[in-house]
């Protein structure tokens, strides 16, 4: 976990994800990859990974939605 910018980073965010984040600063609490997706940061390089990057809502319930998803590049 990090906090970069006033915003949570929880899991393996990509690094352009977190630069997206910066330059939108959306009105968020943080960004979460939840588990340890193959083909994160960190976890190898799989050029077929698929994964979501959930923003994380501010507030008491902190409801969750997707940010950006990490596709294969075709």
């Amino acid at each position: 976990m990090a906090v970069v910018g006033g915003y949570f980073l929880e899991g393996h965010v990509p690094l352009e994800v977190v630069a997206k984040l910066l330059y939108e600063r959306p009105d968020l609490a943080g960004l979460a990859v939840p588990g340890l997706p193959a083909g994160s940061l960190g976890m190898g390089s799989d050029p077929n990974a698929s994964h979501d990057v959930y923003a994380v809502a501010k507030g008491p319930e902190q409801k969750t939605s997707v940010y950006y998803q990490v596709r294969p590049k075709n």
